[in-house]
């Protein structure tokens, strides 16, 4: 065969490759993916300018029609059934693509940074336990591997996968637990979206026009410290990990983190607001938006840990929002990340089977502090959320602390009556302020009759040093 004519089959070859590969997708739209149930979702990819495509959904056999714009884009919107499958969806323009085993479920993002990352592969035994039975055909992963960029990307890489010992081995452990027991209530398929970088701010996961145009985020943003293992540049995470994805529908999001504003906390509030609405604004809904309290640690800065969780549960007060206690899942308060997973996706999807799909007789809500009265030298604590009554762990009330006008803590003295605890200490005769859990480290004791803890609290809105 002579050259030129080698040449002329390889042109030809390049050519037919190139022709068949005109309909693209992004890594987001799969086999194995779930869609959201009975509601209207887009799909969307690449294609030839003014190129038609046929898009064919077997859960109705309807056929939708899309068009590539001048810019190589195309998008269509489907309206999903109740939840079901598997189903395939059939895609026909100068090629043709066929995504297969798709189920029709509830998709959840499950985001933030070490504790929502840490997997099986980080030894913990929860996920050792898990592994023996670990296929679930109706529960699947998508995860999405660490990337920045300084403007908003269309692509993520990744795949769809069905869970089981394998791919559960390096999937969050939180949002696997949260993930099987919503399946299990729900009796729907379940597809979980992971992205998380351990040791990220939050501000790396809110858009940079947000943070850059309010002086006290920007601030704030300036006291993260530069890390050697993850990005510190406001909206970095966002726009390659996030905003990827903000065409596809999920239900809500559910997040775990906090722990890298701690040296902020004080501004963690209009932070953190400001992300959820964000977040909202993108995929155009009220997201649900569940999220974890961070567990007890010893920081660096004093007070910083007390206070980014005083920050943390002023935020609940967004609607369709929702915070888990964590205060009584560690026993390390010199280890960051707390082994116990389980329960913390449990009370997550406690939180989004009660608040969100309206199931009645779940106790998802923390008892709170809800008022305080001061009869001569005592302290009567009302909590919310405690209509069975208060239960003790422990001979006596753990972490619990009162002050007079002279804002001088002393150890207190108290005893639960019903919904109240009532509190004193004899060197202070006219209480002013009690705080229970009120430190980076302390370890409560105090629970519902249901078995959730008591959330941390102080009644005092005194100046911690440091701050």
């Amino acid at each position: 065969m002579s050259l030129k004519k080698l040449w002329l089959m390889l042109l030809v070859t390049l050519v037919v490759l190139h022709t068949k590969a005109n309909i693209r997708l992004p890594d987001i739209i799969g086999n194995n993916m779930v869609l959201q149930q009975q509601s209207k979702v887009k799909l969307w990819g690449w294609a030839d300018p003014y190129e038609k495509i046929s898009i064919k959904t077997s859960w109705d056999n309807k056929v939708y029609e899309a068009t590539g714009s001048r810019d190589a884009k195309w998008v269509v919107e489907l309206q999903t059934p109740a939840a079901g499958g598997p189903y395939f969806i059939s895609l026909q323009g100068k090629n043709r693509l066929l995504l297969e085993n798709v189920l029709i479920g509830e998709v959840w993002l499950c985001a933030g940074q070490s504790n929502m990352e840490m997997s099986g592969s980080w030894g913990l035994p929860d996920i050792q336990k898990e592994l023996p039975k670990a296929h679930q055909q109706e529960l699947r992963f998508f995860h999405i591997p660490k990337t920045t960029a300084a403007f908003p990307q269309e692509q993520v890489r990744g795949a769809w996968v069905v869970c089981d010992s394998n791919t559960l081995k390096t999937f969050s452990a939180v949002g696997y637990f949260f993930g099987k027991h919503l399946r299990q209530q729900l009796r729907r398929p379940v597809g979980l979206i992971e992205a998380a970088w351990g040791g990220t701010a939050a501000e790396v996961w809110t858009p940079d026009s947000i943070v850059n145009s309010s002086p006290v985020l920007k601030k704030a943003a300036g006291l993260i410290q530069p890390s050697d293992m993850c990005p510190y540049i406001p909206g970095s995470a966002y726009n390659g990990m996030i905003a990827p994805i903000v065409s596809f529908a999920i239900v809500g999001v559910t997040w775990y983190q906090g722990e890298n504003n701690s040296d902020a906390a004080t501004t963690y509030r209009p932070l953190f607001t400001a992300m959820i609405h964000a977040w909202r604004r993108a995929w155009d809904r009220p997201l649900p938006f569940y999220y974890v309290q961070v567990a007890p640690f010893r920081y660096r800065k004093v007070n910083a840990g007390a206070l980014l969780r005083e920050a943390q549960w002023q935020c609940r007060v967004i609607p369709h929002t929702g915070m888990v206690a964590t205060n009584d899942i560690t026993g390390n308060v010199n280890e960051v990340h707390p082994q116990n997973k389980h329960d913390v996706g449990l009370r997550l999807a406690n939180w989004a089977l009660a608040d969100h799909y309206g199931i009645k007789g779940i106790v998802y809500k923390s008892p709170e502090y809800k008022s305080m009265e001061v009869k001569g030298s005592k302290a009567f604590i009302k909590i919310s959320g405690a209509e069975g009554g208060l239960k003790l762990l422990g001979d006596t009330l753990a972490s619990l602390q009162i002050a007079g006008a002279d804002k001088v803590f002393y150890p207190a003295e108290a005893s639960i009556q019903d919904d109240t605890i009532v509190v004193w200490n004899t060197s202070v005769k006219k209480p002013m302020a009690v705080r229970y859990c009120f430190t980076d480290t302390a370890i409560g004791n105090v629970f519902s009759s249901a078995g959730l803890p008591l959330l941390p609290f102080r009644t005092d809105q005194w100046v911690l040093p440091g701050f």
